[in-house]
């Protein structure tokens, strides 16, 4: 069976399954072997140290799939960003045709991907970001429910009520995001509205993941109450793995004195790679949603993906079907 959608149709992949962009995660590894697998596999820029890096990665994942794959560039605020232009220029020079945008302020980097021919997908947290977003130009919308990994903005919105909100306000193709990892998940969104999923912490838990296995062994140990939400009082929410790391964060921030400096040495993207590299979940954060609740294998991304849509498809034709009178 095949499932059929805008997604599919746009992106020139056989399921309407994305790999989201994951810091430290989103390398050649896994994005050419959920590519392979029939989805959309995604690098993440940031991931790689500097725009040359970043032309060689995507150079790598060349020699590791003939099918489409796309590259993520989030951008956030930073009192000294990265060069996120030059980024852009390494993503376009490359000839990549489809690139997955998150953060603040992504209008000059959506009209110049746009003007050069550039898929653009862009993750929101909320509606009125997506309809913004839309107005902008890009292709699809990933829309991220307060299950998921990562930042889930402030509106603390849930995937059941998120997805066909924006489905009833956006006439592009959409993507439901958050708390999705099997395929009742994948029949659900489309159910609500969307034309496809993006996965991320799902991801993690496969074969071709480039992190350690007792990462990826937490995340099938860990049940759906394994989060913890961090930087609420700093109004830049993030959910995590529920990690003794990530326990301390959450006791010294509920200090009433306490500012980012005091969690700062806890919380870096060095300390999280760390974690993600040698399996050390005291070193740093793991970045994970919900949906470690639905966890139970680390396949590979071929064995899920065939999997998933097997099981949507006994979902819409056979459970559901078998309700009609």
């Amino acid at each position: 069976m095949a499932i059929k959608t805008r997604i599919t149709q746009l992106l020139g992949i056989a399921h309407p399954i994305v790999q989201g962009g994951m810091m430290w995660v989103g390398r050649a590894e896994l994005a050419s072997a959920v590519s392979n697998a029939g989805g959309l596999g995604i690098l993440t820029a940031l991931t790689q140290p500097t725009p040359d890096d970043l032309r060689r990665e995507i150079d790598r994942c060349r020699t590791m799939t003939d099918k489409p794959f796309g590259v993520n560039l989030t951008i956030l605020p930073s009192v000294s960003p990265p060069p996120y232009a030059e980024y852009r220029r390494a993503i376009i020079d490359s000839g990549v045709k489809i690139v997955e945008t998150a953060g603040h302020n992504p209008r000059e980097h959506i009209e110049d991907f746009k003007s050069h021919g550039v898929t653009v997908l862009h993750k929101c947290t909320a509606v009125r970001h997506a309809v913004s977003a839309q107005k902008m130009g890009v292709d699809v919308i990933s829309i991220d429910g307060f299950e998921c990994a990562g930042h889930p903005g402030e509106d603390d919105i849930p995937g059941l009520i998120l997805i066909p909100a924006a489905a009833d306000q956006i006439s592009i193709p959409m993507l439901a995001s958050g708390g999705i990892g099997d395929g009742r998940g994948l029949a659900a969104a489309l159910a609500l509205g969307a034309e496809g999923v993006n996965m991320g912490t799902r991801f993690c838990a496969t074969a071709e993941a480039p992190i350690h296995d007792a990462i990826k062994q937490l995340l099938v140990a860990n049940s759906e109450r394994d989060t913890r939400l961090i930087f609420r009082r700093f109004h830049n929410t993030g959910r995590v793995a529920a990690t003794p790391v990530s326990d301390r964060v959450v006791d010294i921030s509920a200090r009433p004195e306490a500012v980012f400096e005091d969690i700062r040495p806890l919380v870096s993207g060095a300390k999280g790679r760390e974690a993600l590299e040698t399996g050390n979940v005291e070193a740093g954060l793991v970045w994970a949603g919900q949906v470690q609740g639905l966890i139970h294998d680390i396949p590979t991304c071929a064995q899920l993906l065939s999997r998933m849509v097997a099981e949507a498809e006994g979902v819409i034709r056979g459970r559901l079907g078998g309700f009609l009178a």
